[in-house]
């Protein structure tokens, strides 16, 4: 179990890097509404992955 607890935050991690890596590769390639759809999809990825990264974080 607790091995898996340590996990979680790598992975917010490497979704955080993924989305923005996602929008790096679109921001210059591709037609405008596949770039808008990626940077909301990039925006939904990093709150996921933050609150993934920073869940035991105290408030």
């Amino acid at each position: 179990m607790v091995d898996r607890e340590q996990r979680t935050p790598f992975y917010g991690v490497v979704m955080i890097l993924a989305a923005l890596g996602a929008s790096l590769a679109v921001s210059y390639v591709g037609p405008m509404w596949f770039r808008v759809t990626v940077y909301i999809l990039t925006v939904v990825a990093v709150l996921v992955g933050g609150v993934m990264t920073f869940r035991d974080y105290p408030y």
